[in-house]
């Protein structure tokens, strides 16, 4: 086996099928990159059974052949590789890497011990890359971090007509982003009953990694089984020559239909990066497990945050529309209201609130729609209010 490829291209390669070197594993195999060199082209692949990666590059080869090699230690040597062609031999069990004169030397791991790579599954349909990676990213941040609770750790696709509905819960806070997606000829067909809704629940940190990886692509096509929509066969992600199987989480989250109904409401408009900096600001006084707590106020049109206990506060004030009551004052999570906030791009939000202790809707004001703002809304995040108030 010999190549030779451009160092910025074998570095791209591999930190990208590196994504799925898993961080511990008591099957030392899984820590290696699958390098096959083929004709003008360079395959380079990752495993670890939650997921793959594949990725073809460009490169010259001089000897085709296949290699398994430390992971790991690949990425370092790629990092402080000089700039220029890289040339890439296996000689016997020695995997030589040599760019401007330095030169490296790598063992081998035994190919027979690696396991087979799983097929990609069949297109599904396509959704735009960028869009994608916003609004996985929009909602992974209310997914839970607890993995006792693996159901409550992903991200839930559900696709239907030509929709995607991404949306994620941890309990405390429940994220949605509704965003277009185009699916293949025959999927989602109806079955007389209306359209076939598919959907698959999958690990957020691997789906949020996979996403933004694939953004700059402009398109991401997704292959799955939907026969096995209730948990089984993996779930494929496709953008240019790159690709990422995903391992499904069995379950799904409970529906947020009715969370997401608040009767009675008081309604709030402020904008949405001032109050992110008032509450960034203000909890550097509130000790652990402190709420910062909002007060709207409709008669001046204001809101003053507030966090901390006794003399050691903080406060801030802003202007903020409120209809609906005359005044709310609700307490949050400050790095939850922070989650939140950060996940919105449009400068207006839309914030329904009740009492304290119960249900907060966020959503963006320039996606409001007609009276029912929050559900015209693409994006929403609920948030529980907390009933202790500063």
């Amino acid at each position: 086996m010999e190549f030779r490829i451009e160092r910025g291209v074998f570095a791209e390669a591999v930190g990208w099928a590196g994504r799925a070197l898993p961080s511990k594993s008591p099957v030392p195999v899984l820590g290696g990159l699958l390098l096959q060199a083929g004709a003008e082209r360079l395959t380079v692949s990752g495993f670890d059974f939650e997921t793959a990666a594949r990725i073809e590059a460009d490169a010259e080869t001089a000897a085709p052949g296949r290699v398994l090699v430390l992971g790991r230690r690949l990425l370092d040597i790629c990092r402080v590789l000089p700039e220029g062609p890289v040339s890439c031999v296996l000689e016997g069990t020695r995997f030589t890497v040599e760019a401007g004169g330095t030169e490296f030397g790598l063992s081998t791991l035994p190919l027979g011990e690696y396991p087979a790579l799983p097929a990609a599954p069949a297109a599904y349909g396509a959704v735009d890359a960028a869009g994608f990676a916003t609004a996985v990213g929009q909602v992974a941040v209310a997914a839970g971090r607890d993995d006792t609770l693996p159901v409550l750790t992903g991200v839930q696709l559900r696709l239907e007509g030509e929709e995607m509905t991404v949306s994620a819960s941890d309990r405390y806070r429940y994220a949605v982003r509704r965003l277009p997606w185009k699916p293949e000829a025959g999927a989602g067909e109806s079955t007389g009953a209306g359209e076939v809704a598919v959907e698959m629940l999958l690990p957020a940190r691997r789906l949020l990694d996979v996403a933004r990886s694939l953004a700059r692509c402009g398109s991401v096509r997704i292959g799955l089984d939907p026969s096995a929509a209730a948990g089984g066969g993996p779930v494929g992600f496709e953008g240019g020559r790159m690709r990422s199987l995903v391992r499904r989480l069995d379950g799904r989250l409970p529906g947020y239909g009715s969370l997401f109904e608040l009767p009675g409401a008081a309604v709030a408009e402020v904008e949405c990066g001032a109050l992110a900096e008032a509450v960034r600001r203000v909890s550097v006084v509130a000790e652990a497990n402190s709420p910062v707590r909002l007060e709207f106020a409709a008669g001046d049109g204001s809101l003053r945050v507030r966090a901390g206990y006794g003399d050691d506060v903080a406060a801030q004030r802003l202007p903020a529309g409120l209809t609906g009551a005359e005044e709310v004052t609700v307490a949050f999570n400050p790095a939850y209201l922070l989650d939140a906030l950060n996940s919105f791009e449009g400068p207006g939000l839309r914030m329904e609130l009740l009492r304290a202790g119960q249900r907060a809707l966020l959503s963006s004001v320039a996606e409001a729609s007609g009276g029912d703002a929050g559900s015209g809304a693409a994006h929403r995040h609920l948030l529980m209010s907390v009933k202790q108030l500063v």
